[in-house]
């Protein structure tokens, strides 16, 4: 048995993580769930039981054994050294070590063997990245990736809890006919889509985008993968989507590509073109599975194929990936 903190527990992927610790049956002897220092006072529901919220802090990781990281990629880089100084493993969920060589970014599973070089912090993934790698990384057994091309339909869950809720609102007060005021991202959500709010860098691309190719690569233990990614905002709860554009070196069938996906672990296949059933966000919320289909060969280019993919954001695209990792670091420590 463990004591687990969760540094973030009132936001929307920390009552994710709350809920898949439960529903996995994660060994949690005490739980110390963290956030900053206006949610001090609250509480979060576990196991039945209402656990008070204490503020994180530098001192606030005495007896912590597992710390998992949902509070942003700066409290991650201030706090983090002193949960790691504590004796804590660290899993994050933010930006702030993904890219450092030193951290393993990990999807259990498509590059379980590189939590082996971890020294007591593991890196999960961006959403995207963690949902676009669990549907890749099957089809890589068929031949070598010589090119992605990728777009992906971004859901509110992505940018927080208030994100969803402004969605609603603004869905209320489109269908009322009153103005509709963009409280959290800067363009009206309800009834619009629009590039993702991350900046715009210097290479045109934005923070999304940028993070997605870099991401991808270093999962797929692919560093020189050309990689075009367009990330998008789209007025659905939660579940991104995206579509995936993949050339091999060599022909590669729909039928070979759609049994490598129904045989794999994390993916289910859904891909139905007589009833036109297609990975879809409303059926991929609240899955643990990635939804892929809509297998189809691409006419204009060798050797290439579409894909549609669906998965949710706060599951293996953060809690649930977040858990597995625990999960797995506890085993090879046992």
């Amino acid at each position: 048995m463990v004591t687990v903190a969760i540094v973030g527990a009132t936001g929307a992927v920390g009552a994710e993580l709350l809920a898949v610790l439960e529903r996995r049956e994660f060994p949690v002897e005490r739980l110390v769930p963290m956030a900053s220092a206006r949610s001090v006072g609250t509480t979060v529901r576990f196991r039945g039981a209402d656990h008070p919220v204490v503020e994180a802090k530098a001192d606030a990781f005495a007896g912590v054994d597992v710390a998992f990281f949902s509070a942003g990629a700066t409290r991650s880089r201030d706090l983090i050294p002193h949960a790691r100084a504590a004796g804590a493993l660290v899993v994050d969920n933010s930006s702030a070590f993904r890219m450092d060589p030193s951290v393993p970014l990990v999807v259990p599973e498509v590059n379980p063997d590189a939590l082996a070089g971890h020294d007591g912090v593991v890196a999960n993934p961006n959403c995207v990245a963690a949902i676009l790698t669990v549907a890749v990384a099957p089809l890589t057994k068929l031949g070598h990736v010589e090119r992605l091309v990728i777009s992906t339909y971004q859901s509110a869950s992505g940018a927080g809890a208030r994100a969803m809720e402004d969605l609603l609102v603004q869905t209320a007060d489109h269908l009322a006919g009153r103005e509709v005021v963009p409280r959290v991202l800067r363009h009206p959500f309800a009834f619009n889509l629009f590039s993702h709010d991350s900046a715009v860098e210097g290479n045109g691309y934005n923070g999304e985008e940028n993070k997605v190719v870099a991401e991808l690569r270093k999962i797929l233990g692919m560093a020189d993968l050309p990689v075009s990614v367009t990330c998008m905002r789209v007025p659905i709860l939660r579940a991104h989507t995206a579509t995936v554009n993949i050339e091999f070196d060599r022909a590669v069938s729909v039928e070979a590509a759609r049994e490598a996906i129904a045989a794999a672990d994390g993916v289910q296949l859904v891909d139905d073109p007589e009833a036109n059933h297609f990975p879809m966000p409303n059926e991929a919320s609240g899955k643990d599975d990635v939804l892929v289909g809509r297998v189809r060969l691409d006419p204009s280019r060798a050797n290439t194929l579409n894909l549609l993919v669906s998965g949710d954001q706060l599951l293996k695209g953060a809690a649930l990936n977040a858990v597995q990792l625990a999960e797995a670091l506890r085993a090879a420590a046992s």
